[in-house]
């Protein structure tokens, strides 16, 4: 089976596809996937080094998310949804591979209407940007909301889910052509360059003076962000993408009366279970609609290809979610042209 093998604490780019890894074996509540489409993260990156709170034991397969099918011969555990040959989608760890063995619990069924390259992205970027605007900042129709880092992959779900949900949408990033990704693809009402000196001042004068109600920060931009936020405003720290943990003036929180709340969304499988139905019901009925749709990068990855895909992530040259494409529909090995 071809997969990227970490047999020790390295950077990505010293990974090296290999063609004999052993196939993995599903146990207890575990099925067989095929993997069709996976796709990368940055903290694929940070838990290659052993810089991620998941260290898995070595040897262990990179990679974290996909989309594909339950395999023929797969065994199907009491109370599984799932027979070989359903188009599922999921989370597990070592999709950068041909096959991987999953909880049938962490897989959902892939809507009909979504490609594999599609599905691959789902399942962390979605539920993450969810929960954090329905569950956690309880987003209104008619507010305004500021959307950092907006055409990353939790970004620019962001984006489509507070445009769903009513919102005034600033999409904030550092280039032209993200802003310009944030307006074609994700909807967004206004955008922002945050590279630009005294941003906030057009998020004010947007915002008629009055600050954005919510702010959304998936990269480590809360600080400067509270410049321009509300009275009574929601802050969400999603993440640390730019690499340093923020450091918060806590007299801005309190003369303004802000709230800071975080989303951890994997947290939820061991703290609130029965939150996950509720929301992936809500998100498939908004991918159904069409309301909401996947956004992809340009450049589709293939498998012997995921060392240069996690490089441009790295390097901030991706927007949307960065796919990686293993198989094609009728089963055969995608390989770089």
């Amino acid at each position: 089976m071809r997969a990227y093998v970490v047999n020790k604490w390295v950077h990505p780019s010293q990974l090296k596809l290999v063609d004999d890894a052993p196939e993995p074996e599903a146990t207890g509540d575990e099925i067989m996937v095929d993997v069709y489409s996976s796709a990368l993260n940055f903290f694929d990156i940070l838990q290659a080094q052993g810089k991620y709170q998941i260290k898995p034991p070595f040897p262990f397969t990179l990679g974290a998310e996909f989309a594909g099918k339950v395999a023929e011969g797969s065994p199907i555990p009491k109370g599984c949804h799932y027979k070989p040959g359903d188009r599922v989608f999921g989370t597990a760890q070592g999709t950068f591979a041909d096959k991987v063995a999953t909880k049938w619990q962490a897989v959902n069924r892939l809507p009909d209407n979504l490609t594999f390259d599609q599905g691959a992205g789902l399942h962390i970027t979605w539920p993450t940007s969810y929960e954090a605007l329905v569950g956690r900042a309880e987003l209104k129709p008619g507010e305004s909301i500021l959307i950092n880092a907006a055409a990353g992959g939790v970004g620019i779900a962001a984006v489509q889910l507070a445009k769903a949900l009513g919102a005034t949408v600033i999409a904030a990033a550092g280039s032209q052509s993200k802003l310009d990704i944030c307006k074609t693809y994700g909807g967004a009402d206004y955008t922002v360059n945050y590279t630009a000196k005294d941003w906030q001042k057009e998020v004010l004068r947007i915002t008629s003076g009055q600050g954005v109600d919510v702010v959304y920060d998936p990269v480590g931009r809360i600080a400067e962000s509270l410049k321009c936020i509300a009275f009574k405003g929601r802050a969400l720290v999603i993440g640390f993408a730019a690499g340093q943990i923020e450091k918060l003036p806590l007299n801005i929180v309190l003369l303004k009366n802000i709230t800071v709340m975080g989303l951890h969304w994997g947290l939820y499988t061991h703290k609130e279970p029965s939150r996950i139905p509720i929301v992936w019901e809500e998100l498939l009925g908004l991918f159904a609609s069409g309301r909401i749709k996947p956004i992809i990068y340009d450049k589709i990855f293939s498998l012997d290809e995921v060392t240069v895909g996690l490089d441009a992530l790295e390097r901030r040259q991706t927007w949307g979610k960065a796919i990686v494409r293993i198989k094609d529909d009728e089963q055969r090995v995608v390989a770089k042209l």
